[in-house]
């Protein structure tokens, strides 16, 4: 995809891809100046090379050309374009309309690259990541904007990670490693200035390798210290990364930076149509070298620069298109080939929502998944209409989707969907906040209010909740495989309904620690010591591990099914229309039914 800016002794480099462009100029920023260099074409790549250190001089690009839409080619000068290989920018990327409109002068409205120094490489030296560890699952700001401990100045910022707070808090919960929720820099929806509304989440960035300024102010360096400090308390560090579309969305979005150098980097349909297959208007084509060129050195640099241990991918079935699913697509090989990546820990999110596109089971070997069937086969049990064979099996492993090598990330909630604790006290999503008249969010969540909706004083109620709590951490813990909280979990966190909080970069998204329930923090903190010492001790299921009878056949799912010996009753339905459930024998006995 092309090298970017780089310093190069007496000189700096600056390369960009874009083979069906005309012209490209590279223009270089000083205060409200603008100066142009023409670029000269080499193949599919456009160069320039002016003399000089130029390191922390701000550029973009404009690229000359047909404009024809419907062909696939949206060449526009007027439009200031992002370097594709920019590891750093100015500014946040901001939603305007003028991003989309044709001859009309983005300049202002643009974030520019910044052309960096030489970056030093961080000596390569994985954490080790222990087969069945912990993962916490965090929102930089989420995790940090309000935690009374740490300063007003570094809250919501990745340097907070390194907060003696924050690491004395996932040393108590024995934390394997933590998994941050998107860095990248990021552009809001077109929907949601109007709704006065933000991206919390950061899923919808426009380059793969600039860290958001507001998230991350102070660039790589900021992110390569929190890395270290995380690591000297013995915890890896995953990046979630989103390579399988751009902020530039549908035909209606912005031309930022791919788009207007070189729009075929999109997977398009036979007539030209942009595909959507991650549901946000256009997707990356995997399929493109010139794309898996991009993504592999996007993660060689958070590998080289930062120190990253691993990454988990967003939509991840869309980087084996082509169109289709492929297990032995070209990117996992050249991923698995490559030196730097190859002991990298990889997550992932085994589902897009194209056609065929739910693969949990099918990735490649040595790849982790989460495992959304634990999830809702784990939380319909401790429901009371679940089965036990099912919960079984996924405790077990989930040896029918794993086979014998035990490739699940058991969760019970993640960033998307209720919250664990939410999960407990709302029987429907309430989701009015985001501006969508509560239709966005997934719909079935297997989630239960126990007699009221949302918050309550009422003691039994509350009872129940904590209850209902504690089964489902224990199962978590309890099980075989990777194990993932989402953090906040273990103290109860509430998104006050809100089962899509993407858009709530607020109290509604952000952790309240002051109110926390620290009895339910110390109890799992029980857990997650009772689990390191288990698999310290090597006393755990087997890879692909099954549950036997006495006389070692494997049981069946149907095996399980023993009303009168599983510890539940049968609660009859209250009228014909409504289900029966299950009830915990012990809760009907204190009155719980």
């Amino acid at each position: 995809m092309g090298a970017g800016a780089t310093v190069q002794r007496e000189n700096t480099c600056f390369t960009v891809r874009s083979p069906r462009a005309e012209s490209v100029l590279l223009c270089l920023f000083d205060g409200d100046g603008e100066q142009r260099h023409a670029m000269v074409r080499e193949g599919d790549n456009w160069t320039c090379t002016l003399p000089g250190d130029l390191s922390g001089t701000r550029y973009g690009y404009r690229a000359a050309g047909v404009y024809a839409p419907e062909l696939g080619l949206w060449f526009d000068p007027s439009k200031l374009l992002v370097d594709p290989c920019a590891v750093a920018l100015d500014a946040r990327f901001v939603q305007d309309p003028r991003l989309g409109e044709y001859g009309v002068d983005t300049t202002p409205q643009v974030p520019k690259a910044i052309v960096p120094a030489r970056l030093p490489v961080v000596r390569k030296r994985r954490r080790p990541f222990p087969r069945g560890g912990l993962i916490y699952e965090a929102n930089v700001r989420g995790l940090t904007r309000l935690h009374p401990d740490i300063p007003e100045g570094l809250r919501g910022t990745v340097a907070a990670l390194a907060h003696p707070a924050i690491i004395a808090h996932l040393r108590k919960l024995r934390v394997n490693a933590v998994e941050l929720m998107p860095l990248i820099a990021w552009i809001d929806e077109r929907h949601l200035p109007p709704l006065g509304l933000t991206n919390a989440w950061g899923y919808n960035p426009v380059v793969p390798m600039a860290l958001d300024p507001g998230l991350c102010p102070g660039g790589v360096a900021e992110l390569r210290e929190a890395v270290a400090v995380l690591h000297a308390a013995g915890i890896a560090v995953i990046l979630d990364m989103v390579l399988n579309h751009t902020g530039e969305s549908d035909v209606l979005g912005g031309t930022l930076s791919l788009r207007g150098l070189d729009n075929a980097t999109y997977a398009h349909g036979p007539h030209g149509e942009l595909i959507n297959d991650t549901g946000t208007g256009n997707t990356l084509d995997f399929a493109n070298p010139a794309v898996r060129r991009l993504a592999l050195d996007t993660l060689r640099h958070f590998v080289h620069h930062c120190g990253i241990d691993g990454f988990r991918f967003d939509l991840a079935t869309v980087l084996a298109r082509g169109p289709g699913f492929d297990g032995d697509a070209p990117f996992f090989a050249e991923l698995a080939a490559d030196p730097v990546l190859a002991d990298c820990l990889l997550i992932a999110e085994p589902w897009d929502v194209g056609p065929g596109g739910y693969q949990l089971g099918r990735f490649p070997p040595g790849w982790l998944e989460w495992n959304d069937r634990f999830r809702d086969d784990v939380r319909r049990f401790w429901r009371g209409d679940g089965e036990l064979g099912a919960l079984a099996t996924r405790m077990a492993g989930s040896s029918d989707l794993f086979g014998k090598d035990c490739r699940s990330v058991n969760f019970l909630a993640a960033h998307d969907g209720f919250t664990l604790a939410d999960t407990v006290a709302y029987s429907q999503r309430h989701n009015l906040a985001n501006g969508e008249g509560g239709r966005d969010g997934h719909g079935e969540n297997f989630s239960w209010n126990n007699g009221i909706e949302g918050p309550s004083d009422d003691p039994d109620v509350r009872a129940r909740r904590a209850a209902d709590l504690r089964a489902l951490l224990g199962t978590l813990f309890a099980s075989t495989g990777t194990i993932m909280l989402t953090a906040g979990d273990e103290f109860g966190r509430s998104q006050r309904g809100n089962n899509n909080a993407y858009c709530q970069d607020n109290a509604i998204g952000w952790i309240d620690w002051t109110d926390r329930d620290t009895a339910l923090e110390d109890y799992v903190a029980g857990l997650a010591a009772r689990r390191a010492r288990r698999l310290a001790g090597l006393a755990d299921f087997p890879e692909g591990g099954a549950w036997v009878e006495p006389d070692g056949q494997a049981m069946q799912a149907a095996d399980w099914e023993n009303p009168s010996g599983d510890g539940f009753d049968w609660v009859p339905p209250d009228n014909s229309d409504a289900p029966g459930r299950r009830i915990r024998r012990h809760e009907r006995q204190a009155g719980f039914s």
